[in-house]
């Protein structure tokens, strides 16, 4: 009877681990310089302190107005339905180069806000003359507001980071599920890893903590 109720327990306590697992966040951590769509004159350039070494830019000085040409895509494969947060390693040298156009398919309309000009889309980034995190958020005329989007179902998403203002440098992305983070280390932030950007590079989507890796391919059926 003793071990019955010994193996109950084990049961039970097997039960309530994977469930704090399945409830984990999900977490995802890209490369800019990995995107899988770089649309000129959008290009990769080098620094040492970037993550690994290198960020995304529509490069020159920073200047009033900008360009509004180039962006870089990503496919990101969401493993859950729900809310989602992003956070950008970004380098703003002024106000004249702190902003990007930001919209992220299903979620957002297929609208290019290059064109557009929709505040809507418009991402407002602190000023700062080093690489720092910053939430992806609206810009709009009546102040900036952390954005969030809500996907109603696991697979395949097409993320647009494009160029508003010059001079604008993303170094890397960081997808969460923890929308009420009121900061960067509320919301567990972090820089690719070699796990990171090996799984990015081959088209895998991403593991959240707690959750097995699934293939694009597998994933990417759900919108279809």
């Amino acid at each position: 009877m003793k071990y019955g109720i010994l193996f109950s327990m084990f049961i039970v306590t097997v039960f309530f681990l994977t469930f704090a697992e399945l409830g984990a966040d999900v977490e995802i951590a890209l490369e800019a310089e990995l995107a899988n769509t770089l649309q000129a004159p959008m290009v990769i350039a080098d620094d040492e302190l970037a993550s690994d070494g290198k960020y995304v830019w529509m490069e020159g000085p920073p200047a009033t107005g900008g360009g509004d040409q180039g962006w870089a895509e990503f496919i990101i494969n969401i493993p859950e339905a729900g809310e989602y947060a992003l956070w950008g390693h970004v380098f703003a040298w002024d106000g004249n180069s702190d902003s990007f156009w930001v919209t992220w398919q299903p979620s957002d309309p297929d609208e290019n806000a290059q064109v557009t000009k929709n505040f809507e889309y418009r991402w407002s980034i602190s000023t700062k003359n080093a690489w720092h995190w910053d939430r992806i958020n609206h810009w709009l005329n009546e102040g900036t507001f952390d954005r969030e989007w809500e996907f109603d179902k696991a697979g395949e998403t097409v993320l647009r980071i494009a160029v508003r203002e010059d001079a604008t440098k993303l170094d890397a992305i960081f997808v969460t599920s923890n929308e009420n983070a009121a900061n960067a280390a509320q919301a567990n932030v972090r820089l690719p890893t070699d796990k990171d950007r090996e799984i990015q590079a081959g088209g895998l989507a991403v593991e959240a903590k707690g959750k097995v890796t699934t293939t694009w391919g597998s994933l990417k059926q759900a919108y279809k």
